[in-house]
């Protein structure tokens, strides 16, 4: 149906108070914050659209599959959250109440969301390393990721003294040409295009990954067919992954997104920024990388 039904107001009007109602004095502080909220728009949603018993079912089944493919390797229920925009609304929230509690107007690098195939624990590489396996770059797979060799660095930095942060850990990961990372993979090796850099003395980081590539979000689980169902186009533009830490400075996580992808403008969870997207160009005198991209980090001070 679409719109409001004209005979919801015969629902009853006291149910949604006696359900905030029930909370008992000594629940969660937060939660005895937030849950009212949350029941009176989820309550009144249902009202609205006179959900079924049988809708109500699809979508806790929904929640239920996405749960029952969720581990380490892939997290279907945030999928779910990022293409109905949740997470980058999230995000942005939260990065606007942590400037506003430090009272800093300094000019920091743009926050986005984790995606549902970040991986703790990458492999701690040498800076100048290859985030490329070593065992698969002899293989079809590395044939077809070769003309994407790129050259990546920077310095990680201060947002308010724009000095370098020395030490800083950069974490980074990214699907490969064929649009999977490696865990969806059978033919790439555990952990290929991931690694963690340590920056040097003058905040120096220093990369060898590939240019990154658009993709479409898997389509073997709920979030593609709630896509399918919303007749939403399914793709990510291309973009990186990383993860800033430094002592004394506040973790970013964010993404990077090559400025000239096709699908920059309808990403399927909603994430770009245009203080993310960067310009590859092209690397001479260099047989390990045909592009290169020169990019900063600002953190903001803990």
């Amino acid at each position: 149906m679409n719109g409001k039904s004209e005979d919801n107001a015969e629902y009853d009007a006291h149910f949604t108070d006696r359900v905030i109602a029930a909370t008992g004095r000594d629940a969660n502080p937060r939660l005895k914050q937030i849950m009212p909220v949350l029941l009176r728009h989820l309550h009144d949603f249902a009202r609205e659209v006179d959900l079924t018993v049988a809708e109500w079912m699809a979508g806790v089944e929904l929640i239920n599959e996405a749960g029952r493919m969720s581990t380490d390797k892939r997290n279907e229920t945030l999928l779910i959250c990022d293409i109905l925009g949740l997470e980058s609304l999230v995000d942005e929230i939260t990065s606007k109440l942590l400037l506003r509690s430090t009272g800093s107007n300094n000019a920091i690098t743009p926050s986005a969301v984790l995606g549902p195939f970040y991986r703790a624990n990458a492999p701690l590489l040498a800076n100048g390393s290859s985030i490329i396996s070593a065992s698969a770059r002899d293989t079809p797979w590395y044939e077809n990721a070769a003309p994407l060799l790129a050259h990546i660095s920077g310095r990680v930095r201060s947002a308010s003294t724009h000095k370098p942060i020395p030490s800083a850990i950069v974490d980074i990961w990214l699907a490969a040409p064929n649009g999977l990372y490696e865990q969806q993979d059978p033919d790439q090796p555990d952990m290929n295009l991931r690694g963690r850099f340590r920056a040097d003395e003058d905040g120096r980081y220093e990369i060898y990954a590939l240019r990154p590539t658009a993709y479409p979000i898997p389509f073997d689980g709920p979030a593609g067919r709630l896509l399918n169902l919303l007749d939403r186009g399914p793709y990510r533009p291309a973009h990186i992954h990383f993860i800033v830490t430094a002592d004394g400075h506040g973790t970013l996580t964010t993404q990077i997104f090559d400025r000239e992808d096709a699908h920059i403008a309808d990403d399927a969870v909603f994430a770009v920024k245009e203080e993310l997207l960067v310009e590859f160009e092209e690397r001479k005198d260099d047989d390990k990388a045909k592009w290169q991209l020169t990019y900063d980090f600002l953190l903001r001070e803990a």
